[in-house]
């Protein structure tokens, strides 16, 4: 009963009309927006409505929050959801924002339900498996207006808050067939241990190579910012994305490059 009164809810929330002023917030600041179709687009509107209507934002450290940094962050976000089965980030409670990057201490999990405390540390971002996604605002705005770095902040914390829906952080998100998983540990096994032990330039983040969960993080980063340069250098992970996130971002990249690139 209270499932099919929440997908009633979501419909109607989906089929409002979009507030021009936030889809001024996304010329401005989503630069990955413009390279959708016109069907996906749509979507991603319909999306944005639900998250912001179901998830609390708290800004932190004296930020005060507004409409641009809400419906920036929930764009990136429910990019991540186009085409897919979704229950918006089910365990996802709260996001907090910080004007910029801000200190935390760092925790190690050492397994039985016990943890590490260490020193304090620099953050830009990070998802914490209680339903929590802490961002940096600066870092939220530059990671969005260059898609030429392949950082984003907001992809990578949303990819962990993907992953963590089966209760592990692991870079295995839930799949939609249990034979996918074969595929997927092969294909982005071997390119994780590949970024460990490369020496040389890579597309792909070198802070992949910490542990698997962050692979899965930077690869899904690159995977959308930098796709044309992640399909040709790694066309099986390339695959692997695609097929996860049923969407295909090289082909919208190629046609954006060749429209910029076509004669007045």
């Amino acid at each position: 009963m209270f499932g099919y009164f929440r997908r009633r809810r979501r419909e109607t929330l989906r089929a409002r009309p979009f507030p021009a002023d936030w889809e001024a917030i996304l010329r401005k600041n989503v630069p990955l927006d413009a390279r959708l179709d016109e069907a996906d687009r749509a979507e991603l509107r319909g999306h944005i409505q639900v998250f912001l209507a179901e998830k609390h934002f708290e800004g932190c450290g004296g930020l005060e929050l507004t409409d641009e940094i809400k419906v920036t962050i929930a764009a990136q976000a429910c990019l991540l959801l186009l085409h897919r089965e979704t229950d918006y980030y089910r365990k996802l409670i709260t996001v907090l924002v910080y004007p910029a990057a801000y200190q935390a201490k760092s925790v190690e999990n050492l397994g039985g339900g016990m943890v590490l405390e260490g020193g304090e540390e620099g953050r830009l971002g990070e998802a914490w498996a209680g339903g929590v996604v802490v961002l940096s605002w600066d870092d939220v705005r530059s990671g969005s207006a260059d898609l030429r770095d392949g950082h984003n902040v907001v992809l990578h914390e949303f990819a962990h808050q993907l992953d963590q829906e089966d209760g592990v952080a692991d870079g295995a998100p839930i799949l939609e067939q249990r034979g996918q998983y074969v595929a997927w540990a092969r294909v982005l096994g071997t390119e994780y241990e590949q970024l460990r032990n490369s020496r040389g330039k890579s597309v792909l983040n070198r802070y992949g190579a910490t542990k698997p969960a962050e692979f899965f993080a930077v690869a899904t980063e690159c995977f959308f910012e930098k796709p044309m340069q992640l399909k040709r250098k790694h066309p099986e992970l390339y695959e692997e994305l695609k097929e996860y996130y049923r969407q295909d971002p090289e082909k919208n990249a190629a046609a954006e490059e060749a429209t910029s690139a076509r004669p007045e």
